[in-house]
């Protein structure tokens, strides 16, 4: 355990953030299970619109920093992809 009172901040900060990165990808990624579900029930509609919801949780968890703009520019194509290819 640290024992100066910067450090003691530190872990703490850490922390938190650590906290709020890991509900923000497991937004995401339940965001990118529902795209999934939809498209393995070839539901068009319904993974067009999750793919919207997707795609807007995508860009909310790089623009917190959670995500690198290419982690989350190839999470977007692979989904559109994905539904662009539905029959």
């Amino acid at each position: 355990m640290a024992n100066i009172k910067s450090a003691k901040k530190r872990i703490l900060v850490n922390k938190t953030k650590a906290d709020r990165n890991k509900a923000i990808k497991s937004g995401v990624k339940t965001a990118i299970k529902k795209v999934n579900a939809a498209i393995e029930a070839n539901d068009k509609e319904a993974a067009k619109s999750a793919l919207l919801a997707a795609t807007s949780a995508i860009d909310k968890a790089t623009k917190k920093g959670v995500y690198h703009k290419n982690t989350s520019a190839r999470k977007v194509s692979r989904l559109a992809t994905a539904v662009n290819k539905m029959a």
